[in-house]
């Protein structure tokens, strides 16, 4: 399925100084303390589109690492995800200064009502002219709860069913609202859209009760491209309905096989095809002119490397002290409400004895660094390629330098191989330069929605044969 097809390429960020690599805001070439300088924002997106990257990837939080009622010393002095800044206010800058590159922004179920969230994503998309994606998560911090009211953070698996909602209203906003003809602009007659094609929704569900109508026209893409990050089995399944481009963190190309594999078979038990959801493997990237010369960096790279931020990171094992279970704690000893999906893949990789919290701690601290000359690299790039994985979310290491890297180095080697594209193409949205298509195709849930709020559609619906 993707043999032969060029990757896509996503640049994975966050408004934060310290998102993935923590610790590298500490080198003196790092720009990422400058995170709330649109400067900082607008020479990256201007790096990342002369490197034909398809999307500046936003990841975001709206709480703090650890537990509810431990102390957050740790996560205030590595910069850990606070201070950090709402990504969704800062693509309507980009998109000003940007032409071709999506822009993805992540937005928890908590955090905003559907209907407010749906009316900014139209909102973007119509400023972008159809290049916003939206990564749907539900959370995995207690402290995130607390801030939205909640006494304490769902249990997994129900958190999937209020996204399960959740998308279900902003589907009917997005899609079924407005027809695709209702907006007029009629000046001569004085109407700028026909009220007779504009539609309420009325939603009542178990959390939410939505009337509409949407208030934005129908934007470029409509709904936004549908990212997706879990690797629990109930992550998988919502992904198999839901997702156009999962995010992935696998330790190996055979562990992103399997999951692969077994998330499209899910895929097409829900009516869609085994291609509709496109696979992004999590990685970082050292490259060098000679492979010493890589190695140089590399080591300089961990040389700054704060263990501290991963083991907060990592999130599991803290106790509200502030201390930590030892690092040979089995890790499925360690409760658990969070993200589940590092864990089940570690468990996946690790066959011979019982993974611990060690284990964890040492996977985030190394990642999935490719490290070596563009020719080494994009040997591995192809591995992933031939394991199933379409695109790569690149891990940054330092701003805006790890891109740069990337663009001088890497880029022109994967072109030559195929495995990176050589223009944007005519495309002008972002589904359209994926998927080949604006709009979301009809076997998607949020289809059955079109024309389901017109008058005719609900009388022909209460009409008993």
């Amino acid at each position: 399925m993707t043999q032969n097809q060029p990757l896509l390429f996503n640049a994975f960020l966050m408004n934060t100084p310290s998102h993935i690599q923590h610790g590298q805001w500490r080198h003196p070439d790092a720009r990422q303390t400058e995170f709330d300088n649109l400067d900082l924002w607008v020479d990256l997106a201007r790096t990342l589109e002369e490197g034909l990257f398809d999307a500046m990837f936003f990841a975001d939080v709206s709480g703090l690492y650890g537990p509810a009622d431990g102390r957050y010393v740790d996560n205030v002095h590595e910069g850990l995800q606070i201070p950090s800044n709402d990504p969704t206010v800062l693509l309507g800058a980009l998109a000003a200064v940007t032409d071709r590159i999506g822009l993805a922004t992540t937005s928890n179920v908590m955090q905003n009502p559907p209907f407010n969230f749906a009316r900014q994503i139209s909102t973007l998309d119509h400023l972008s002219r159809g290049r916003i994606a939206w990564n749907i998560v539900t959370s995995t911090q207690e402290n995130a709860a607390r801030n939205f009211g909640l006494d304490a953070l769902v249990e997994h698996d129900e958190r999937y069913e209020w996204a399960e909602e959740y998308v279900d209203v902003a589907y009917k906003l997005w899609e079924g609202s407005w027809d695709d003809d209702a907006l007029l602009v009629d000046r001569s007659g004085g109407r700028f859209a026909d009220p007779d094609k504009i539609h309420k929704i009325r939603h009542r569900g178990a959390r939410y009760s939505v009337e509409g109508p949407h208030l934005p026209s129908p934007s470029p893409q409509r709904t936004p491209l549908l990212f997706q990050a879990g690797g629990s089995p109930r992550g998988i399944a919502f992904a198999a309905r839901h997702a156009e481009a999962v995010f992935i963190a696998t330790p190996s190309p055979e562990v992103a096989r399997t999951h692969i594999e077994g998330a499209r078979a899910q895929a097409v038990a829900n009516g869609r095809h085994p291609d509709d959801i496109k696979f992004f493997q999590g990685l970082s990237i050292v490259a060098g002119r000679t492979e010493a010369e890589a190695q140089r960096r590399y080591d300089d790279l961990l040389q700054y490397a704060s263990v501290v931020g991963f083991q907060t990171h990592a999130a599991l094992g803290i106790l509200p002290d502030g201390t930590r279970l030892p690092e040979d704690t089995p890790l499925r000893e360690i409760p658990n409400n969070g993200g589940r999906g590092h864990v089940e893949w570690l468990l996946q990789e690790i066959k011979d004895r019982e993974p611990v919290l060690g284990d964890l701690v040492r996977r985030r601290l190394i990642g999935q660094a490719v490290v070596g000359t563009p020719d080494r690299i994009a040997d591995e790039l192809e591995r992933w390629r031939g394991a199933g994985v379409d695109g790569v979310n690149l891990v940054n290491w330092r701003l805006p330098g790890s891109y740069e890297e990337f663009n001088e180095l890497v880029l022109p080697e994967l072109q030559r191989r195929g495995l990176a594209k050589t223009s944007y193409g005519d495309a002008r949205t972002l589904r359209g330069r994926i998927f080949g298509s604006d709009r979301l195709p009809d076997r998607h849930p949020a289809a059955a929605y079109r024309g389901a709020f017109s008058e005719a559609s609900r009388y022909a619906a209460s009409v008993v044969p």
